[in-house]
C-alpha cells in the first residue's frame, strides 16, 4: 500500500492513495465538492477487500494536493486525473465519480481514458453532468442564485457552510426520522476545511456551468448512473435521467429515498450494487 504525489504539467502536486495488489483490475474514485479522497473510505475498504487494487486522488485545491490558484475547471481536473493513471500505468480501470468527481470522469473518460484506451467501465453517482444550470436549452437546471447562495456561503464564513452543508441536504439529515451522524458531518467539515478557499469558490462554476452533453454522448465503455430520487443537492431528473439518455452504452440505477450522499448513508446497498457492476 502506498500514497504520493504526481506533479502535473503546470507544477500543481496531486495527492493519491494506491492500495492493494499491483496486478489486480484498479477501481479508481473521484470525490465530490468541496471534499478528498477520504470520502471513499467505504468504497475503498470494501473494493480492496474483495481483491481490486484501488486508487483515489485529490483533486486540485483539495485536500492535500497543491493549492494553486489556477485551473479550477473540469478540463484541468480530468487532466489530473489522467496523469495520476499515466503516473501508476493504470489499464483496464473502472472509474467511479461521485457528484463534481462524476464530470470528472465523465470528461476524463471521453478525452483521455478511452483515446488512451486504459478505462473498461465508468459509474457516475449523484453526479452533476449534463449540466447543472438552468438556462434556455436547460430550463430544468437550477438558477444561477443557488449557486450564487453557495459562492455567498463560502465567501462570508466557509466554516459555517462547511457545516450547514452535511447536516441539512448532503446527506438527507434534514429528512423526518432520518438517523443523523455527527461523525459523517464532522468528516465532511474536516475534509472540506483541509482545501483552499479559492479552488473550492471557483469549482462552483465547475460544477455547475460546464455543459457536458458531448462527454456523456462520446462515453463508449459500460457506465452505470446511479442516484437517489431524494438528493436535494443535485436534482435526478436532470441528472441522472438525462445520462441515461445521453450514454451510447449506459444504465441506470434510481435508489427510492436516498440522498445526495447515498455512498456513505447507504454504503451496505450501494457498495455491493457497484461491485456487481465491476463484475459483469
Amino acid at each position: 500500500m502506498s500514497s504520493g504525489f504526481v506533479t502535473t504539467q503546470d507544477g500543481t502536486q496531486i495527492f493519491y492513495k494506491d492500495w492493494g495488489p499491483r496486478d489486480a483490475q484498479p477501481i479508481v474514485f473521484h470525490h465530490g465538492w468541496p471534499l478528498s479522497s477520504d470520502d471513499w473510505d467505504a468504497q475503498m475498504l470494501f473494493f480492496l477487500a474483495n481483491g481490486y487494487r484501488v486508487v483515489a486522488h485529490d483533486r486540485r485545491g483539495h485536500g492535500r494536493s497543491s493549492q494553486v490558484g489556477t485551473g479550477n475547471d473540469m478540463d484541468h481536473y480530468a487532466a489530473d486525473a489522467s496523469a495520476v493513471a499515466e503516473h501508476l500505468d493504470l489499464r483496464n480501470a473502472v472509474h467511479i465519480g461521485h457528484s463534481t468527481g462524476g464530470g470528472e470522469v465523465a470528461r476524463y473518460v471521453a478525452r483521455h481514458g478511452q483515446p488512451q484506451g486504459r478505462v473498461a467501465k465508468a459509474v457516475l453517482v449523484s453526479a452533476v453532468p449534463p449540466l447543472m444550470l438552468k438556462t434556455a436549452a436547460n430550463p430544468d437546471g437550477l438558477p444561477m442564485e443557488v449557486f450564487d447562495g453557495i459562492r455567498a456561503g463560502l465567501a462570508a464564513n466557509r466554516a459555517q457552510l462547511f457545516v450547514d452543508f452535511p447536516t441539512g441536504p448532503f446527506y438527507g439529515f434534514n429528512r423526518p426520522g432520518a438517523t443523523v451522524y455527527q461523525g459523517v458531518i464532522d468528516n465532511w467539515w474536516r475534509q472540506g476545511m483541509m482545501g483552499g478557499a479559492l479552488a473550492q469558490y471557483e469549482g462552483i462554476k465547475a460544477f455547475s456551468e460546464t455543459d457536458q452533453t458531448e462527454d456523456l454522448k462520446a462515453i463508449t465503455v459500460p457506465t452505470l448512473a446511479m442516484q437517489g430520487d431524494d438528493d436535494q443537492v443535485v436534482p435526478f431528473k436532470n441528472a441522472v435521467v438525462r445520462q441515461g439518455e445521453l450514454l451510447r452504452n449506459g444504465e441506470t440505477k434510481i435508489y427510492p429515498g436516498f440522498p445526495h450522499g447515498m455512498l456513505t448513508t447507504h454504503a451496505d446497498v450501494i457498495n455491493p450494487d457497484l461491485l456487481a457492476f465491476v463484475r459483469k
